[in-house]
């Protein structure tokens, strides 16, 4: 039985309290032991809930509230491990530094990475995009010519798309060439809003 099934047995508010806190002693523990390979926690952002996935190695995905939740679980136990708990505890400092981002208070990240859901090029795409400092954005031709594959635009952009940790990684940042904003995984509202807060959303365009 997953911990996260406690919370359906029983009822009334009093029962889901216990279960919740079963729920938790449970994860602590399995933390405790080295027993919990993934930890999964949400936080409420400016651009939505956001599930976090951590493993000892570090973040290892930021999912907006549209995906899947048990398409998430099935991929993470597939790519990282089967023993996933939610466990606050472990997502804390994400969420710290998530917290201060969205208050302007922190330009850069200071996490640990977890890179096993990136795959192929993707990791060098995801690493170039990572040194992209706040503020400054870049162009899907720039990243590919900074990796070295300066005809791969379209592998970039798909990179780009299927990026695990967004945000974290900022592939909010990556234009198309002239400044349109372009893709997003988590649509061009949240990229317009991502860019905004960090006061780099280029001008609209005359039409």
């Amino acid at each position: 039985m997953k911990a996260t099934d406690l919370k359906k047995l029983g009822g009334g508010r009093e029962a889901d309290r216990r279960a919740e806190t079963a729920a938790a002693n449970i994860a602590g523990a399995a933390a405790e032991h080295g027993l919990l390979d993934v930890a999964i926690g949400a936080f409420e952002s400016p651009v939505g809930e956001l599930l976090l996935a951590v493993t000892p190695r570090g973040l290892a995905y930021v999912a907006f509230e549209e995906e899947e939740r048990d398409e998430l679980l099935s991929r993470f136990s597939r790519q990282l491990s089967p023993r996933i708990l939610e466990h606050s505890a472990s997502t804390d400092e994400v969420r710290r530094q998530l917290e201060e981002y969205f208050e302007g208070l922190r330009t850069r990240f200071d996490l640990k990475l977890d890179r096993r859901m990136m795959r192929g090029i993707a990791r060098d795409v995801l690493a170039a995009t990572a040194r992209v400092p706040f503020g400054r954005t870049t162009t899907y031709g720039a990243l590919a010519e900074r990796i070295g594959r300066p005809r791969a635009s379209r592998a970039v952009g798909n990179a780009l798309g299927s990026n695990p940790i967004p945000i974290v990684v900022p592939c909010h940042r990556v234009l198309r060439t002239g400044g349109d904003v372009g893709g997003y995984a988590g649509g061009p509202s949240r990229k317009r809003r991502l860019l905004a807060l960090e006061g780099s959303l280029p001008a609209a365009r005359p039409r």
